[in-house]
């Protein structure tokens, strides 16, 4: 069968429907084309993904690469996992920068559907997801699947994550080699990148625009955007990623996670990317924010130990936020409102660089600016980098008098 005459059906469901290694059949187990070991196969991956029902973000990422692994090695290349080689791989890398149309979706579904009692699998899901960035799509710009491509930091994801599921099928003897550790020139596959990369964050113009525009914002509404106005103070002053402030499956951000220590010093505790907790620095006027915003739902200016009210709530509940799709909503509709007010005050470049913000900026803007003044180490640990090499990303002083030396460079001689 050609790549392009099969419509990929999923394969692996949402963290909450997994199903249990031990008994689960593969959804397309009616299919007489499937390699001989497509069972075992099936089994080992899903077990590889069920050690990671502790971290909802991992898991999304893990299953993503090995559900295209699988649907291009089952049907397209005709091989079990067990039997992929070096070669195979780098097929299979060259098809993920190039799939065919029939792979490609224009928008994130999700795989299956609850019909009937029934779980179903989606028809509109695909293996590869075709966008566009945030200003284009304002400028009225749809997604094609012309407009695929893959980025170098998803192919950095696949030989990562791919790398590690073969470890693990290797060490349960599954497998004899890992494809991936075999490839030695990756470099026709991945781009080096010689000094510092950039680190997009908002600009000091853009983040006063934000930040006033938040106030403004709860000034209006306090009772939906005091709510908008302290997850922005958080995001930026606390280095939050936004997955930190949503209740998740292993952890739900509660008022009583701010705690004061035997020396009257404010931290937050939160479980952040691979399932890691951390306490991070509280400063007086991220404590400012978090008494304005108690103040704003009727509660003590500070919380008291065990506290159970969540951190960040649904609209008129006392429910907390599930998932990060709201936080992003409530996010970009301060950005969108920011971006309105710089293009009346004339600063149209600065909105338009704004346009193209996501809410992980906040937390890099953040970073950046503490780097200026604090120690990096102090920074490293209440960002939870594992190293301070990542932290050093964000200090841009160097760039800057790089940048100023060579600015007065002539090219012609006077």
């Amino acid at each position: 069968m050609e790549a392009q005459d099969y419509i990929p059906s999923p394969l692996f469901n949402s963290l909450e429907s997994l199903s249990d290694p031990r008994t689960a059949e593969i959804p397309l187990a009616n299919r007489l084309d499937l390699p001989k070991d497509a069972a075992s196969d099936y089994k080992h991956a899903l077990s590889f993904l069920y050690s990671y029902r502790g971290s909802a973000d991992t898991f999304k990422a893990y299953r993503r690469e090995i559900e295209r692994l699988i649907q291009w090695s089952w049907f397209v290349h005709k091989k079990s996992l067990r039997d992929m080689h070096r070669a195979d791989f780098e097929s299979f890398l060259e098809f993920c920068q190039d799939p065919p149309k029939s792979w490609i979706g224009l928008k994130h579904c999700p795989r299956f559907l609850e019909l009937h009692g029934e779980t179903l699998p989606n028809p509109a899901w695909k293996p590869f997801v075709a966008t566009v960035n945030k200003k284009a799509h304002k400028d009225g710009k749809l997604a094609t699947t012309k407009l695929y491509s893959l980025s170098q930091s998803a192919l950095q994801a696949i030989f990562a994550i791919l790398s590690s599921f073969y470890n693990y099928l290797e060490q349960e003897e599954y497998t004899q080699l890992n494809p991936v550790s075999q490839i030695r020139q990756k470099s026709k596959f991945l781009r080096k990148h010689q000094g510092k990369r950039q680190i997009r964050r908002l600009s000091e113009l853009q983040w006063a625009y934000v930040i006033e525009t938040a106030e403004l914002m709860a000034k209006e509404n306090p009772d939906l955007h005091e709510r908008t106005l302290f997850i922005m103070n958080a995001l930026f002053a606390m280095y939050l990623r936004i997955s930190e402030l949503a209740s998740k499956t292993n952890w739900t951000p509660l008022m009583q996670h701010f705690y004061k220590d035997i020396d009257a010093n404010w931290w937050f505790k939160t479980v952040g990317k691979g399932n890691k907790e951390r306490d991070i620095s509280v400063s007086d006027a991220m404590l400012a924010a978090l008494k304005r915003y108690r103040l704003s739902l009727e509660l003590t200016a500070l919380p008291s130990p065990g506290e159970s009210t969540p951190l960040v709530c649904r609209s008129h509940s006392q429910a907390p936020l599930e998932g990060t799709r709201h936080i992003r909503k409530i996010v970009q509709a301060c950005f969108d409102r920011a971006i309105e007010r710089l293009i009346s005050d004339g600063f149209t470049e600065e909105a338009d660089m704004l346009m193209a913000a996501t809410v992980h900026w906040l937390r890099h803007t953040g970073i950046s600016e503490d780097v200026k003044t604090r120690p990096r180490e102090h920074v490293r640990d209440d960002a939870g980098h594992s190293s301070s090499a990542i932290t050093d990303r964000y200090i841009d002083i160097e760039l800057r008098a790089r940048h100023a030396s060579a600015k007065k460079k002539i090219i012609k001689p006077e």
